[in-house]
């Protein structure tokens, strides 16, 4: 299989001391700084919007086999890694869906971060939600 190699597209700008394991639980405010190369493909998303933000687990220690099962704090069983949100992983990728609060120049201003103040930002989409036929 083909290896990849990822550039960031931009980072986390927060002043959050501690914050939430998980998007889902998190009220925090921060901000997302993209490259300003990159700022034209903002034009879209506007205040209101939610984006799934995909990101590096930049302080993450490196991944070993006995990770691949894990106790989740929140659980009294163990689990399978690709059954958890766990920041140990083969690859260090994580995916949050962040609302946004508002969009200037280069920067989104973000609810519900979930990640750390530097954090590198590989990619951001939006955030569609599923709805079953005939709904």
């Amino acid at each position: 299989m083909k290896e990849y190699k990822f550039k960031p597209i931009g980072y986390v700008k927060t002043k959050a001391e501690s914050l939430p394991r998980h998007w889902s639980v998190s009220d925090v405010e921060g901000e997302i700084v993209i490259k300003p190369e990159y700022q034209p493909g903002l034009r879209d998303i506007k205040a209101g919007d939610k984006i799934v933000v995909i990101f590096c687990f930049h302080k993450s220690p490196a991944f070993s086999p006995e990770k691949l099962i894990q106790k989740p704090p929140h659980l009294n069983e163990t689990r399978g890694v690709f059954s958890t949100c766990s920041p140990h992983r083969p690859n260090p990728i994580g995916l949050s869906v962040l609302e946004v609060i508002d969009v200037r120049d280069n920067i989104i201003k973000v609810r519900r971060l979930d990640m750390y103040d530097g954090t590198s930002i590989l990619d951001i989409k939006p955030y569609i939600e599923y709805k079953p036929e005939g709904e």
